[in-house]
């Protein structure tokens, strides 16, 4: 594997883990959630504002009001890039 190889597979690989580890997603990412991972290597967005995004989407999730009816779980990386555009738009403040 070739060094632009390792770096999208490393990067691919942290975007999964990390949207797999969030509750009310499938423990398992699908074909296309790994090819979206791929897609916004290639597009140069930094892996941590893809981890910001997703933390900043569940804490939204789990922030809502206790009298509303649950969401449905959360079927698709897709989910989330409407916050990675956010962020990306009006990044995080640093620490």
């Amino acid at each position: 594997m070739n060094r632009l190889g390792a770096e999208e597979a490393i990067y691919v690989a942290a975007v999964l883990t990390q949207y797999a580890d969030l509750p009310d997603t499938p423990l398992r990412p699908s074909l296309t959630d790994q090819v979206l991972a791929r897609k916004l290597h290639q597009e140069a967005v930094p892996v941590s504002l893809v981890e910001s995004a997703l933390l900043l989407a569940t804490l939204r999730r789990l922030a809502r009001a206790p009298g509303l009816p649950p969401l449905p779980k959360v079927r698709s990386l897709a989910y989330f890039l409407p916050v990675v555009a956010e962020l990306q738009q009006q990044p995080v403040p640093v620490g």
